[in-house]
């Protein structure tokens, strides 16, 4: 712990084993005999504008989760030997991250996302020694991002959206992307438990932008009836109903190089 910068320590002590079942207040319980594992890395450095969160958007032309910001992560692989490794090989093949920087700090409780049938464990992790990363295919993301803490808790970039669902949770509108459901209740929570979270107007109610929803849908058809691809990970049409989040995001096709 000494290690940490003092800015992530109130966060990583209050996902420590003791509290992190309740890092999100109620999630669905998955069937007997679970779901297809997978895991996404939440991975957070001192950036130019301070502690920053690495975000992802996902390219419009994939069957599933297009055009959705959401962390580096995917499904799980016979050989990773668990969430760790599956969330730092996919942040490796989506982004070109270099592990080496990379320090995990904590393991969250899995979360069963029941419209693809995942069981997703949440990575979190502290980005000690960046390098820089970007779009590695421009198949399966679209833009890679450090969005500064600063800029998800700012009253002006916080919203409550409504997916195709009905459903109304959380979002964030940041860098020109809006950022809700799965991810974006993942990020309101742990900024509410590392106290960096600051009032904001959960009456503005939004309704997700059409081309955002379009993709949205045509994801949810390209789950059901058929079993989950393997090789997808959680996104936009992945539900947390007992909290009323839904997750998806804006269609953007502009993909900068890198990142610093």
């Amino acid at each position: 712990m000494s290690e940490l910068p003092d800015w992530l320590r109130p966060l990583v002590e209050a996902v420590a084993p003791s509290t992190a079942g309740d890092y999100l207040r109620s999630v669905p319980t998955p069937p007997a005999g679970g779901g297809r594992r997978s895991a996404v890395l939440i991975l957070l450095g001192d950036g130019p504008a301070g502690p920053d969160v690495l975000l992802i958007q996902r390219a419009d032309q994939l069957r599933k989760h297009a055009g959705q910001p959401a962390f580096p992560g995917g499904a799980t692989d016979p050989g990773d030997g668990g969430p760790v490794g599956t969330a730092l090989r996919e942040s490796v093949e989506e982004v070109g991250l270099d592990p080496a920087g990379v320090r995990v700090v904590a393991l969250l409780p899995e979360l069963f996302l029941p419209p693809t049938g995942f069981l997703v464990t949440p990575v979190l992790a502290w980005w000690h020694t960046p390098a820089p990363v970007g779009v590695v295919d421009r198949g399966e993301v679209a833009r890679v991002e450090r969005v500064p803490v600063a800029e998800l808790v700012d009253p002006a970039n916080r919203c409550l959206v409504r997916g195709p669902s009905g459903y109304a949770g959380p979002a964030f509108t940041v860098r020109g992307m809006v950022v809700w459901g799965f991810t974006a209740a993942v990020l309101d929570r742990l900024l509410e438990l590392a106290g960096w979270d600051r009032p904001w107007d959960s009456t503005d109610v939004r309704e997700l932008p059409r081309r955002a929803a379009d993709l949205a849908v045509r994801g949810v058809r390209s789950v059901h009836p058929e079993p989950a691809d393997p090789d997808d990970g959680p996104a936009a049409e992945d539900v947390l109903p007992a909290d009323d989040h839904v997750a998806g995001a804006v269609g953007h096709t502009e993909a900068p190089g890198t990142v610093q």
